[in-house]
């Protein structure tokens, strides 16, 4: 393998694997067929898998030409998601990071339209993409912060409710106003290497969901701002890389770490008491969400065991996190 070069690249791109090779090495090459020549280099993080998908991505990578500007870093332990972008950032010295979700691939054009953004909005320490399904319908990708109004909404789950809060409302839906975009999803998502050398490596104390709002969050409070580049265009095949999009569709209980990490952002963003108003809020919406049984309407259903699950970490917001996968 050639010597890496000491001037920063462009581009490093940074995907995690986790015991998802076939998926991982379909990023992978709707990467590479991107670069068209650029100068960048992708980095693939194994968080410790141990099925057999690391050994599948290093050998496909071994099979490439010896140019080939990937490189695999295997995670000691499973890292989750801040831990192993974290990992894909330290092993590349870059102008730019792109965050990319293993369940992700970019459509033609991609890099061209980045780097055209970049150069346009220099005051920009994120640039989000148009995430859309695989169809070319748009997902909603660009949000506002969660909080405690937000959970008000979700808890209810009305109509009404929504309309009425509606500039609390947290989703900005598939064609976002610019001028409310708060944070982007992490899914894919090009960041400003002098962003994060500022404001520090994303939070380790987040194992997965979350971690993208706090980021944004810490940026934002720092003075940078969001791009919205709608000519750059990813798809992102929901739910490919972790079980809770699944879970919640069907209304089962999510894991431990998703209510670690939203106890864990509500504090960060809004204290103690906006953590508190939080949990005390989305009852509160579910207690109207009750009310739909007077006119004989069903009461939507929610995850199994939420009632209970929103007080995880309560006491202790900043800790523990949740270790390893489940």
């Amino acid at each position: 393998m050639k010597t890496l070069k000491t001037m920063p690249h462009d581009f490093a791109i940074s995907i995690i694997n986790y015991r998802t090779g076939a998926l991982t090495l379909q990023c992978l090459r709707s990467v590479l067929a991107d670069l068209d020549g650029m100068d960048a280099r992708v980095v693939v993080v194994d968080n410790c898998s141990n099925d057999g998908s690391a050994e599948e991505i290093e050998a496909w990578i071994a099979a490439q030409p010896e140019d080939t500007p990937v490189q695999l870093v295997r995670s000691a332990t499973n890292s989750g998601f801040s831990g192993g972008h974290n990992q894909g950032f330290a092993a590349c010295d870059a102008r730019f990071y792109l965050v990319l979700n293993s369940d992700a691939v970019l459509r033609p054009g991609f890099f061209r339209a980045m780097l055209a953004a970049t150069r346009a909005n220099p005051d920009a320490g994120f640039f989000a993409p148009r995430i859309e399904d695989d169809d070319g319908t748009p997902q909603a990708s660009c949000f506002r912060f969660p909080g405690p109004l937000s959970e008000l909404i979700r808890g209810a789950n009305s109509g009404p409710v929504t309309r009425l809060l509606k500039r609390h409302e947290v989703s900005l839906g598939p064609e976002p106003d610019v001028s409310q975009i708060e944070w982007a999803s992490f899914a894919c998502i090009l960041l400003r290497a002098d962003m994060i050398r500022q404001i520090g490596p994303m939070d380790e104390g987040y194992f997965l969901y979350f971690e993208d709002a706090e980021y944004c969050l810490r940026a934002h409070r720092a003075g940078w701002r969001i791009a919205y580049v709608p000519e750059a265009r990813a798809v992102h095949y929901h739910g490919g890389s972790g079980p809770v999009k699944s879970l919640a569709r069907a209304k089962k209980r999510l894991p431990p770490y998703y209510y670690r990490s939203r106890s864990r952002f509500f504090y960060q963003a809004h204290g103690r008491a906006g953590l508190l108003a939080a949990n005390l809020l989305w009852l509160a919406g579910r207690g109207l969400a009750q009310l739909r049984r007077l006119t004989g309407r069903s009461v939507p259903l929610r995850a199994e065991a939420e009632a209970r699950d929103i007080w995880t970490n309560i006491a202790r917001p900043l800790g523990p996190r949740h270790e390893g996968a489940e």
